[in-house]
């Protein structure tokens, strides 16, 4: 490893913490949002995160202290997610963070959507108890219509999660419009179901407006202002039919 890569492996850039979040993972958790994100999902709420120098600098010693904190809230589930923007962006830093936490007997999850290419990855994984792979589309051409990335680089990566033992949760934002048909959760639970991977749980999440505010400050525009919020009522239903198409699956949103 270089000089260079270490130096920069020894701080991250941080977007912001939450503390005590319940939906980021097994139980109580602390998540941690990371800087740098190659993707431009089309229903990104925090493209503030994109810009991989923005954000404040950390080392992972303080993170862990902080962490440290609420380990007693965390109890035999909880500990600290690592989200973003995308955590792979900064693969060195990610695997020294989850090393030290691990060191000091804190659960660690991975939040990320697994396209990044990195020889570090295999390094982050090897102290990730959960991760939460986020796959975006079903297909390709919906990644290159409306995130720009790589439904087969996800998929490598699922393997590589899989392969070093880590718990498996799915994430899967629903769109009005786009992927909201049985079809496409099918072709979803098929990519799943073909993988041979043992997955936890799967995840729905309702596709919501809350970014809005924050693309008009930044001055982009946002694509899906004519779009609404994702009801309720078909969010049971599309989580009804992945329990039936992968009844060993837990659902949840």
């Amino acid at each position: 490893m270089s000089g260079k890569a270490e130096e920069i492996g020894k701080t991250g850039r941080i977007h912001s913490i939450e503390t005590l979040g319940g939906a980021d993972g097994p139980g109580l958790r602390m998540v941690i949002f990371m800087q740098g994100c190659p993707l431009r999902c089309i229903y990104c709420h925090n493209p503030d995160t994109w810009d991989r120098n923005g954000g404040r600098e950390f080392t992972a010693g303080a993170l862990v202290q902080k962490a440290m904190r609420y380990r007693t809230y965390f109890g035999r589930e909880g500990g600290v997610t690592l989200s973003g923007g995308e955590p792979l962006m900064q693969p060195l830093f990610a695997a020294e963070l989850f090393k030290q936490l691990k060191k000091a007997g804190i659960n660690t999850a991975l939040d990320t959507a697994g396209t990044t290419p990195s020889e570090e990855v295999a390094e982050v994984l090897a102290n990730t108890d959960t991760v939460l792979l986020d796959i975006k589309m079903p297909d390709q051409e919906r990644y290159d219509q409306y995130i720009g990335g790589s439904l087969s680089a996800t998929m490598n990566f699922l393997q590589a999660a899989s392969a070093a033992g880590c718990r498996i949760w799915i994430r899967h934002v629903v769109i009005p419009g786009i992927n909201d048909k049985k079809d496409d959760i099918g072709s979803l639970c098929s990519l799943i179901h073909d993988s041979g991977v043992a997955v936890e749980r799967m995840e729905l999440l309702p596709y919501h407006r809350m970014g809005i505010k924050k693309y008009k400050l930044l001055g982009l525009s946002y694509r899906l202002a004519d779009v609404q919020e994702l009801e309720e009522g078909r969010l049971a239903e599309l989580l009804k039919y992945c329990s039936k198409e992968l009844p060993e699956t837990a659902p949840g949103y």
